[in-house]
């Protein structure tokens, strides 16, 4: 049990009131309190941190030492501009930062108080609430805490960003005397032009740009990605990480809100953490806080405050934030030029002009359909095959249908280059030795595709699950070659044409079967929950609907191989129109 310390502590009050749906001990502005609901990740991250703040995790604990001595620095530190200037931090801080302060500093190992959990800190929340200042608090403590010559350093798209962290600390120090000075007068911090030196413990901060500025060779004890959503790779990110090898509390923060371009490498991060969170790869050393709306909130942002609400955490406690996100959200409804930049920036909504990429499916839906084993024994199937570039993914799937049930059974396998496995692994932080071990993925080739492995296992298909192979989809992009050798074969094969009127049906069909849990795959496979998970799709003008590969946030090439084995099973079974196989060359 916690002690009645940690019980009372801000932090703990508000993961649980997040995780029990109980707000009455938050200062929620009353427009808000009755519906609010928070974003389901930030919900699943206050539930692992209840666990360990009840004593419930035999690996990690809450040192109260450490939470102490935050608190006692935050009565020090003065708020230093805007509505709450000259009151201590203690006062000013708003209850996402409570949490976001003990989680990452305060959660240690049991077996080592003086060892930090969290490694990598990921915030992703609306612009106006604090998300720079918040680590700029960070450092500070950090300043006083960490062992000597500790080097900080933070990352951005331009030096004005960078310095934007620099600025916050002085301004902040400057009016906190109890801080800034020692007991004989003498001041504690350098505030030089390029950096911030504490001369008690000798550690320094430097602000870096990501156009102007070299990040080999650096050694942080902790870093900071701001506005990650802007820049143009995740290079900078991890020379940093990179030069943390040999820090025993190594902690890199990665903050921004949604930018509207969907291939950026904040996304990589977020889509990294709900997999974390979800339980899909084990990674304990992240922390993560993501303020976006939920899917089915954010198709409502229109008409439904929760969309403001879900990714504002300061503006549902400030009420002169939340009057001016009403103002902006008025003007989004009016003014079609706004609409982009709020929904990006104000409600964390990927928008590019519009609310133009939506998630395929929920993973708790997809869930749902999870078996212990699927038996193709007897079976008719039907292949699908997505035959990307040499040097990218690959993956067929074996789908079978279930007429009485309505059930579809599906087994994907994903075949990658050998020797990209860990230059793959760090890229999309997906562990593929891991799944690879499980029988989930091939590995073939070297630095390419081997195709002749995939073209021999689709041949094995009839004697490897003892089914009937009807037919095989492809996408005639980088196929040709292999499915002349299937049809030459003996198998039949069909062109799926990539095009929205074609995709549409089974693409929908799909959708429909995964939301009553009547899509069937092996619990252990969780390559197709990231694949899905992954998966984002798009309407056309005459709203058909498909997947885009452009728009999805990582790899989909299961979900591209099982609608195009659906096309061929929609064709044949549901629409009751056997089609002439074959015959395609």
């Amino acid at each position: 049990m916690p002690s009645e310390y940690i019980k009372n502590h801000p932090a703990y009050r508000y993961a649980k009131a997040i995780v029990s749906g109980d707000f009455t001990s938050m200062a929620i502005i009353p427009e808000i309190k009755d519906i609010y609901k928070p974003p389901t990740y930030v919900i699943k991250q206050c539930r692992d941190f209840l666990q360990v703040a009840d004593g419930e995790n035999p690996d990690f604990c809450i040192n109260e030492h450490k939470c102490r001595q935050i608190d006692g620095l935050l009565k020090l530190l003065i708020m230093p501009r805007g509505l709450q200037f000259g009151k201590p931090l203690y006062e000013c801080t708003v209850s996402y930062q409570w949490l976001f302060y003990v989680a990452v500093l305060a959660e240690v190992y049991r077996s080592d108080p003086e060892k930090r959990r969290y490694e990598r800190a990921v915030l992703e929340i609306c612009r106006k609430n604090f998300k720079t200042y918040t680590v700029a608090t960070i450092f500070i403590i950090l300043f006083l805490t960490e062992p000597p010559f500790s080097q900080f350093f933070s990352v951005a798209p331009d030096r004005a960003l960078s310095k934007e962290v620099k600025e916050a600390i002085q301004n902040t120090l400057s009016v906190s005397p109890l801080v800034y000075y020692d007991m004989h007068g003498l001041k504690r911090f350098k505030l030089l032009r390029d950096c911030i030196k504490c001369t008690l413990t000798q550690t320094t901060y430097t602000p870096l740009a990501y156009a102007a500025n070299r990040f080999d060779g650096r050694l942080p004890n902790v870093f900071l990605a701001d506005e990650v959503g802007a820049l143009p790779n995740n290079s900078a990110i991890e020379a940093m990480a990179s030069g943390q090898l040999n820090i025993k509390n190594k902690l890199g923060c990665i903050i921004s809100t949604k930018y509207p371009k969907v291939n950026n490498p904040f996304e990589s991060e977020v889509a990294y953490s709900k997999r974390v969170l979800d339980g899909q790869v084990e990674d304990q050393a992240i922390f993560s806080l993501l303020y976006e709306p939920d899917p089915e909130i954010a198709k409502e942002w229109i008409t439904n405050p929760l969309a403001m609400a879900q990714g504002n955490p300061a503006g549902i406690e400030i009420q002169e934030i939340w009057d001016d996100l009403k103002k902006k959200h008025a003007r989004a409804l009016n003014i079609e030029a706004t609409k982009t930049n709020f929904l990006t920036k104000h409600c964390n909504i990927m928008a590019s002009g519009t609310y133009d990429g939506e998630s395929y499916i929920s993973l708790e839906d997809l869930r749902r359909g999870k078996v212990k084993g699927i038996d193709l024994h007897g079976r008719d199937v039907y292949v699908g095959v997505d035959l990307s570039m040499t040097n990218d993914n690959t993956a067929v799937s074996v789908i079978s249908y279930d007429a009485k049930a309505d059930v579809v059974d599906c087994i994907p396998m994903v075949f990658i280059p050998a020797d990209r496995i860990e230059e793959k692994t760090r890229a999309e932080r997906v562990p593929y030795a891991e799944y690879i071990a499980d029988g989930y993925v091939v590995p073939c080739g070297d630095r390419t595709i081997d195709y002749k492995v995939v073209e021999d296992y689709v041949f094995s298909l009839e004697e490897r699950y003892g089914c009937k192979v009807k037919a095989l989809g492809f996408d005639r992009y980088n196929c040709l070659s292999s499915a002349q050798k299937w049809e030459e074969g003996g198998i039949d094969t069909v062109e799926v044409k990539q095009h929205s009127s074609v995709l549409h049906s089974p693409t929908k069909w799909l959708a429909e079967l995964i939301a009553d849990g009547k899509f069937h795959y092996e619990s252990g496979n969780k390559m197709v929950e990231i694949n899905f998970e992954n998966a984002k799709c798009v309407y056309d003008t005459n709203m058909n609907r498909y997947v885009n590969k452009k728009k999805s946030n990582g790899k989909i090439d299961i979900v591209a191989a099982t609608i195009n084995a659906m096309y061929l099973l929609e064709q044949d079974v549901k629409l009751n129109t056997p089609m002439t196989w074959g015959a395609q060359f």
